[in-house]
């Protein structure tokens, strides 16, 4: 009898359409996902990291976006939000260690993307160039520490 044992990284790709519950199944996604690789640990935030990623993606590109989930091993995920709109948005257009401003008391968005340097261990965004867009990125779990902006 031969033994499989999961392997240690993975990825799995989405391609989202621009829908206002691009979120959502996300979401469903990274759920399953983790849970199948027995990551629950980092679930929450991963969930919550990706579904501003894609609102993001959502509000800001007019075509669709694409997300990228993967075991960096280690018990590390990194996520990835592509979209068609090459403009990187504060605070990932900031340097890594800065303090980003907050968003306004009354501002009724503009909280996301913080949220995302706040609890990711990893961050960064890039304009792709040449009309392909940006592609922004956390990574979590594991032992990482700190904010770096290069992938």
């Amino acid at each position: 009898m031969v033994t499989v044992a999961a392997p240690d990284t993975w990825v799995y790709a989405l391609r989202l359409p621009h829908d206002p519950r691009a979120a959502r199944v996300a979401r469903m996604t990274v759920r399953a996902a983790l849970n199948g690789h027995g990551m629950r640990e980092v679930l929450d935030v991963v969930e919550l990291l990706t579904s501003e990623l894609v609102t993001n993606a959502y509000q800001y590109a007019k075509g669709p976006a694409s997300l990228r989930l993967a075991g960096l091993g280690g018990g590390r995920v990194r996520v990835g939000v592509w979209d068609a709109n090459p403009y990187v948005p504060a605070p990932f257009d900031e340097p890594p260690g800065g303090r980003p401003r907050p968003a306004p008391v009354d501002a009724v968005n503009g909280r996301g993307l913080l949220l995302v340097r706040a609890w990711a261990d990893l961050w960064g965004g890039d304009a792709l160039g040449r009309g392909a867009g940006k592609l922004l990125w956390f990574e979590v779990g594991g032992s990482g520490a700190g904010q770096a902006k290069s992938a």
